[in-house]
C-alpha cells in the first residue's frame, strides 16, 4: 500500500469517526465517486444491511443524464435513492461524504437527496 491509500483510508476513517460521535443512530447515506459514474446507498450499521441504493449505471437513472459523470446524473441518483429510501420507511438520514469533499457531484447528490425528501 502506498501513501496515497494510505492517507484517503485515513480521511475516510476520520470522517466516519465523526459521525459516530454526533449521534450514529440513524442510516448512513454513503456516497462513492468514480471518474465515470456515481453510487449511493443508505446503510442501517446496527442491522449491518443496506436499506436503499441508487447509481448512474442504471437504465432509468442513465436515461436522465449525458454522462455518469457530472452533476446532472448526480442529482438523478440523489433523487432515485430518496425515493427508494422512503419508500423503505427511512426518512432521516446522516450524510457519509467519506473521503470527497463536500463540493459538485457530492453536493448536488445531497441536494437532490435533500430535496426528494430525505432529512439530513
Amino acid at each position: 500500500m502506498g501513501k496515497i491509500t494510505d492517507r484517503i483510508k485515513r480521511r475516510t476513517a476520520r470522517v466516519r469517526r465523526s459521525l459516530r460521535a454526533g449521534g450514529y443512530t440513524r442510516p448512513r447515506l454513503s456516497v462513492f465517486r468514480s471518474s465515470k459514474h456515481i453510487y449511493a446507498q443508505v446503510i442501517d450499521d446496527a442491522k449491518g444491511e443496506t436499506v436503499a441504493a441508487a447509481s448512474s449505471i442504471e437504465k432509468d437513472v442513465r436515461g436522465q443524464a449525458k454522462t455518469g459523470a457530472n452533476i446532472a446524473a448526480a442529482k438523478a441518483v440523489g433523487k432515485t435513492l430518496a425515493q427508494r429510501a422512503q419508500q423503505k420507511g427511512v426518512q432521516q438520514v446522516v450524510f457519509d461524504r467519506g473521503r470527497y469533499l463536500y463540493h459538485g457531484r457530492v453536493k448536488a447528490l445531497a441536494d437532490a437527496a435533500r430535496e426528494g425528501g430525505l432529512k439530513f
